[in-house]
């Protein structure tokens, strides 16, 4: 099977979808005129450094990376001519499996997990972090028996004389209940002592008299809620690493909490490279409208990271040594630059700096010139390519797995779910997919080049293709979307 760019058009029997999935039912058919469809790949766009797995040695040569700029052609399309006369075959066979590559990625960020990262935060600002401590019951919850309706708090059997002064939540301890009498009390309130039961408003009729009767059977305690019903004072409510919900938010405030001990949020510093990009307006004389640097500050926010800054620095390799060498970030993140060319600034400045390449391009498509390095023992850099959706491959390659073991974030549990239609694969990589979710299948959108967002934008998660690709029907590993999962970490602001 040969690899393509994007999926073959679905049958007509398959138009029927509804029309948020217009993105499926649009796309050209590979093979009409004007559409660009990949020859079978030959690893042509992975870096070639003379590396040797621990420093980088010898000077890098040829070859170009790039964006959605027309240059090159992003350098992650199977047959990029911007690498003529280099060995391809070396180039393959360094870069580095999509699982390892996100294993080595997680294990970078546990060994910095820990250090210097625990932090008080007020209940208003921890959702969203991880406890750093267990949660212990600074109380007894209820600390005090209460009612859990409104009602009669009544004592004996009935029927019952009613006190004229009935009960409120938050008031003060009231006056204990004598046999043969009631109280008005209201869902909340401190119970008196020596009563039996909580009568309902529903359940209970006064006769001429002002006597309070049942229409149905008492049973002792019905109705209230005891003192350490729920936990007792010291007993842990949450282990250290539960991820702090709006539900963990209010459980700490019930247990007396108005500060938590937690794991701060990853600082990341964002380095947008390249001449071409635009901030404003329609692209125009050769330059393009930066995507990056809208997509990602949210998309990293989403993943539980602390963005302290936003810099387009150009191509401009002092500017790119001088941003990393100074910035004191957990994460690098850089934009495009990743592979070889004249302008791709990222591996020099890491062999000027002496960093220690983790990986160096991994077998995914798109995003395969993507890289992670160590600049000191508590920092990293992840490059991504310039691509846009090459990028977002490589945010959820290796961004992702660092993050969320710098904030110790629990690991997503693994799912998978059979598609709806073929996806092509790569001979030799992973490839990452956008589909939509519908009941129980996954559908494969088109637009999925590593320049187009125009897939990833309608997606609901990513699917990760193996090697050769995945028949109709086939189980295949899922990658949520933060905004898709509708948890905590969709949180952009």
């Amino acid at each position: 099977m040969t690899a393509r760019g994007i999926r073959d058009e679905p049958d007509a029997d398959d138009l029927d979808v509804e029309e948020a999935l217009a993105l499926v039912k649009d796309q050209p058919h590979p093979g009409r005129a004007g559409e660009h469809v990949p020859a079978p790949a030959t690893g042509a766009d992975s870096p070639d450094d003379q590396y040797t797995g621990d420093r980088y040695k010898g000077d890098r040569h040829g070859g170009t990376d790039r964006r959605s700029d027309g240059r090159n052609g992003g350098g992650d399309a199977p047959g990029d001519s911007g690498r003529s006369g280099r060995d391809t075959r070396h180039a393959r066979h360094k870069a580095t499996p999509w699982p390892e590559a996100r294993a080595i990625a997680a294990r970078a960020g546990r060994a910095r997990a820990g250090r210097d990262t625990t932090v008080s935060v007020s209940l208003t600002d921890a959702l969203g972090l991880s406890l750093a401590a267990p949660l212990t019951a600074l109380t007894d919850l209820p600390s005090f028996d209460t009612s859990a309706m409104d009602g009669w708090a009544v004592a004996g059997p009935g029927p019952w004389d009613v006190r004229e002064t009935g009960v409120l939540a938050g008031n003060a301890e009231p006056e204990p209940l004598s046999d043969g009498e009631a109280v008005r009390i209201a869902t909340g309130a401190r119970v008196p002592a020596d009563t039996t039961a909580v009568l309902r408003s529903e359940h209970g009729r006064t006769d001429d008299k002002d006597r309070l009767h049942a229409t149905r059977e008492i049973v002792p305690g019905q109705d209230i809620r005891p003192r350490g019903q729920e936990c007792r004072k010291g007993d842990q409510l949450l282990a250290a690493g539960a991820l702090v919900t709006p539900a963990v938010l209010g459980l700490a405030a019930a247990a007396g909490y108005d500060t938590l001990t937690a794991v701060r949020r990853p600082r990341v510093d964002l380095l947008v490279l390249g001449d071409e990009l635009l901030t404003e307006g329609l692209p125009r004389e050769g330059l393009i409208r930066d995507a990056l640097g809208p997509l990602l500050p949210p998309w990293l926010r989403a993943l539980g990271a602390e963005v302290t800054s936003v810099r387009r620095l150009g191509d401009d390799a002092e500017a790119l040594y001088t941003a990393v060498t100074t910035s004191d970030a957990d994460l690098i993140v850089t934009t495009g630059g990743t592979a070889a060319g004249p302008v791709d600034h990222v591996h020099p400045t890491l062999r000027r700096i002496g960093a220690e390449l983790l990986v160096d391009g991994v077998k995914v498509r798109p995003g395969h010139p993507m890289l992670l390095a160590r600049l000191k023992e508590d920092q990293h850099l992840v490059g991504l390519p310039g691509n846009p959706l090459a990028a977002v491959s490589g945010l959820l390659t290796l961004a992702e797995p660092l993050l969320r073991a710098l904030a110790a974030h629990p690991v997503p549990e693994r799912y998978s779910l059979p598609l709806r239609d073929a996806v092509h694969g790569h001979p030799h990589d992973t490839r990452l997919v956008p589909v939509v979710l519908r009941g129980d299948q996954a559908v494969p959108l088109h637009y999925n080049g590593p320049a187009m967002l125009r897939g990833i934008a309608a997606a609901d998660a990513l699917a990760v293709v193996p090697p050769g690709g995945a028949a109709q029907g086939r189980e295949t590993e899922m990658l949520d979307l933060p905004w898709a999962t509708g948890g905590i970490g969709v949180c952009f602001t």
